[in-house]
């Protein structure tokens, strides 16, 4: 749908530029010209070089590393937005850090989820579109309207167009917090689900002591929200083939692939890790892990943006028989 001219614009922040274009060419608009640089102290400095008065702007940039820098610099670019009389500024976040401080783990912890929700509100952005929350719940922490979109669907289609067995195939949950959208990804594609029973050990470290469910002799796709360091992901997987299943495969939404990730989940059993790309990863990260396989998640942003500025539903895009797969990058 091209709708140029209609006063939409979209513009890039520095963390998805990449995603950015490609969201904006299915669109059928130009990216916004907009310049983001540092100053010699490391502040942001920004500039936009059109007019924005009166029109609905769409701010694409992720919180990823360095999510303190992505962060501060979408709240920059927001401030300029609504300073310049923006209509209504959408802050399009494909993968929400801090998403993993939703609540008080213990005695004195802070919520940073709720304080990044305040700081996005309180610098003029009159709505969120978001993909997989690691806790759903922080659609609650926002005054303003919140559309929070599934990967699990795109996730799906590319196993389903490998045709895969559903009588032999099942989806795994790495702990029992990841069930019910391991759930939601088995239903799309018709095949049972498997529980991992996970034991933290410290922030970065766990064991999974057992699995439930039956696996023996089946092909098995473990599915999360989020591959940080990959050592739960490499432990069920683990788990899962002393089991006796056949072979085991990892998706998720959003590849973090912190430290030493890449070579980790290389060197597991892991046959392959498909993940979307909410989260850039150079050529040459890539290039560690030929294992991974890159989904572009464009066209699911691209279709929910033009429903929020057609004013249309943007439910439908959770309907289980509205596939919308991701392009396979690599």
């Amino acid at each position: 749908m091209n709708i140029h001219g209609k006063g939409i614009k979209i513009f890039a922040g520095s963390a998805n530029r990449d995603l950015a274009g490609e969201i904006a060419h299915r669109i059928g608009v130009p990216l916004g010209a907009l310049t983001v640089g540092r100053f010699s102290d490391g502040e942001v400095s920004m500039g936009i070089g059109e007019v924005v008065r009166g029109a609905d702007v769409y701010i694409i940039q992720s919180t990823c590393m360095p999510v303190n820098e992505n962060l501060v610099e979408l709240l920059v670019i927001i401030d300029a937005m609504k300073r310049a009389s923006a209509g209504n500024i959408t802050a399009v976040i494909p993968y929400f850090g801090y998403a993993r401080q939703d609540r008080k783990a213990k005695a004195r912890d802070p919520i940073s989820a709720k304080l990044v929700a305040n700081l996005l509100t309180v610098a003029g952005a009159d709505r969120i579109l978001t993909m997989d929350l690691h806790a759903p719940q922080i659609q609650g922490f926002f005054d303003i309207p919140v559309d929070h979109l599934l990967g699990a669907g795109s996730l799906a289609e590319y196993f389903a167009k490998r045709g895969i067995d559903p009588s032999n195939t099942v989806a795994v949950s790495p702990d029992a917090g990841s069930a019910n959208r391991t759930r939601y990804f088995a239903e799309y594609i018709g095949v049972p689900i498997a529980v991992g029973d996970k034991r933290r050990i410290k922030q970065d470290d766990c064991e999974v002591i057992g699995i439930i469910g039956d696996v023996k002799g089946k092909h098995c796709i473990i599915f999360d929200d989020v591959i940080d360091t990959g050592g739960t992901i490499v432990k069920a997987a683990e788990a899962l083939m002393g089991l006796g299943a056949a072979d085991v495969r990892a998706t998720c939404t959003h590849g973090v692939f912190s430290g030493d990730a890449l070579e980790r989940l290389q060197a597991s059993c892991l046959a392959e890790i498909v993940y979307l790309n909410t989260i850039p990863l150079s050529g040459e990260k890539k290039a560690i892990a030929p294992k991974l396989v890159q989904l572009s998640i464009s066209g699911l942003f691209a279709e929910a943006i033009e429903r929020i500025y057609g004013d249309k539903s943007v439910s439908t895009l959770f309907d289980r028989r509205h596939f919308r797969g991701g392009d396979i990058v690599r």
